[in-house]
């Protein structure tokens, strides 16, 4: 059963969304997990049913519950949050395919550094005035300029996993 999603404008809901990520470390001993704890974005639906839209995370608003670290990557080593305070995913196109499953192209920006992202998100939740989306991709930090990896702790791929929940714009 495809679920239509409502035209118009969306709002995220701050208060009900999450993004994290998650990253193996020490040379695959440890996985380091953070929050990013202010998120913003909008989106539209179009006539068509497909979408656009934008998500930005504060880059300096990433919490791994370790004070140090997160200084750490806040610094010119990963993020480099004085110099590129956001971290943004431009949505290209999102459309709704195979019952829940959505098809999200975009543009992934991080430390000033563009990369196409695509991936497969699922939505959870549709009603007139709501939509929730569930996703969960990799991404590959170097492509970035994250690439700090002291004594070769750090390898592989960075696990994004985000719950979006948007709310109808007023008209």
């Amino acid at each position: 059963m495809t679920v239509a999603v409502e035209t118009g404008t969306w709002q995220l809901d701050r208060t009900a969304t999450t993004v994290a990520l998650k990253h193996r470390t020490m040379w695959g001993l440890v996985t380091v997990k953070g929050t990013f704890t202010t998120v913003d974005g909008h989106g539209e639906v179009r006539a068509d049913g497909s979408a656009v839209g934008t998500v930005t995370l504060d880059a300096a608003s990433l919490d791994t519950k370790n004070a140090k670290r997160d200084a750490h990557l806040r610094g010119s080593d990963f993020f480099d949050v004085e110099n590129h305070p956001e971290i943004t995913f431009a949505v290209r196109s999102a459309e709704l395919r195979d019952g829940d499953q959505v098809h999200v192209i975009g543009q992934l920006t991080a430390r000033g550094v563009s990369r196409p992202q695509s991936f497969t998100a699922r939505l959870v939740d549709a009603s007139a005035d709501a939509v929730t989306l569930h996703a969960e991709f990799s991404v590959d930090r170097e492509h970035f300029g994250l690439g700090w990896n002291q004594l070769g702790m750090i390898r592989g791929l960075t696990t994004v996993t985000a719950t979006l929940r948007f709310k109808r714009s007023a008209a």
